[in-house]
């Protein structure tokens, strides 16, 4: 029973300090020793996605040599950028990462077409632009009103500490923070030699 009180108000004292000090839910107040940032508002995962949302691209993914994904946008994001070079607020970016097909060297099988052939989906990535967005982050994490989440396939958390993908995208200023910005851009572009 006291182990029981202990825990409840040590929970109790835990959810004040969130409210009271900004840094109190990063981890520091938990002990753990670093901090990581949390966002203002959490980015969800969307629902019914792969039907209301665009699959705009699909590759094997370049900073892992063992992974395919999937990107999907939603209508805001497939707009593309505006003249100011951003997508607009609002916009919604889906990944699903796929584990490859590997031998039993650990190397990724091909295809006949030199492409990695996907297997079970291991994580669903969500990147959204809204205003505010990042603001409490610090400036070498902030991402122009973007901000991130991980799922895992079955729509539950994936632990993940985000903070790597902040600072993953950060440096993409030129590309709005965008691995695939100029896909999205193309998308409305006319294909040229086409009929109406």
């Amino acid at each position: 029973m006291r182990q029981r009180r202990i825990a409840l108000l040590t929970g109790s004292l835990g959810a004040l300090l969130a409210l009271l000090v900004p840094w109190a839910s990063t981890g520091l107040a938990e002990g753990v020793g670093t901090q990581v940032a949390e966002p203002a508002q959490p980015v969800a995962l969307p629902e019914n996605y792969r039907e209301t949302f665009t699959n705009y691209l699909s590759l094997d993914r370049v900073m892992n040599p063992d992974q395919v994904i999937r990107l999907f946008a939603n209508d805001a994001a497939m707009k593309g950028p505006g003249e100011d070079g951003l997508l607009p607020f609002g916009s919604v970016l889906v990944a699903e990462v796929y584990k490859a097909k590997v031998d039993d060297s650990g190397q990724a099988v091909l295809s006949s077409l030199g492409r990695r052939i996907r297997e079970e989906m291991v994580l669903l990535a969500v990147m959204e632009r809204a205003k505010g967005l990042g603001e409490n982050l610090p400036e070498d994490l902030r991402n122009e009103h973007w901000d991130f989440a991980a799922y895992k396939p079955d729509g539950s958390d994936a632990g993940k500490n985000l903070d790597t993908c902040r600072a993953c995208h950060a440096p993409l200023k030129s590309t709005h923070h965008l691995f695939s910005y100029e896909h999205l851009a193309q998308e409305l572009q006319p294909v040229s030699g086409l009929g109406p």
